[in-house]
């Protein structure tokens, strides 16, 4: 059996344990890093540690930031009236493509999943509660994917949500079951957006 160093091995390891990425590909890219110019893969080293040290969550809408509020937060051009509820903040970025929206955001950092141990407490169910209930919303629309995970979660927001004087909205049907936001085509997340519904 051919041995290779240790710290190879680590490399693929710690490759092998990212999403989508399996032993083979985690071999070829560790071999890949160990053929180019040397400051290019400490380049990589050092945006995974900036990255680690410097993103967070907003505080007031659970986007990724690099300070206490995102750029979205902070822009004033953006509709104070309108918020748009998402699982996560690669949700967010898949709707700002669209340049269909112009609202705030609200991220939920994941879906209602019981079966998998995940409830409302595990997700910024009472922040999104406290921020209804603070602020002068007209419209909320639900964008979480449609999937049935994303479905009972909108049905659960839309449940709590009831008591506000809001309108409740979700994205048109032009997203089919079962798929995700991140992949979905710019022009139909936009007519999605555009077009939603009453729920």
């Amino acid at each position: 059996m051919v041995q290779i160093t240790e710290s190879v091995t680590t490399l693929i390891e710690q490759l092998s344990r990212l999403p989508g990425i399996g032993k083979k590909s985690a071999e070829r890219l560790a071999y890949h890093l160990l053929r180019v110019h040397k400051s290019e893969a400490l380049a990589l080293a050092d945006a995974i540690r900036d990255v680690r040290e410097n993103v967070r969550y907003c505080e007031v809408c659970y986007n990724l930031s690099e300070g206490q509020q995102c750029a979205i937060c902070l822009d004033p051009k953006r509709d104070p009236s309108l918020l748009c509820v998402v699982e996560q903040p690669r949700d967010l970025i898949a709707i700002e493509q669209t340049g269909a929206y112009r609202g705030q955001y609200h991220v939920l950092l994941g879906r209602l999943a019981p079966l998998e141990g995940i409830g409302a407490e595990q997700l910024t169910v009472d922040a999104l509660l406290r921020r209804v209930a603070e602020g002068n919303f007209r419209e909320i629309i639900l964008a979480t994917n449609p999937t049935v995970e994303g479905d009972g979660t909108a049905l659960f927001l839309s449940n709590q949500l009831a008591r506000f004087p809001v309108e409740l909205t979700r994205p048109a049907r032009g997203l089919t079951t079962g798929s995700v936001l991140e992949f979905t085509n710019k022009e139909i997340l936009a007519d999605a957006i555009s077009d939603r519904q009453k729920l």
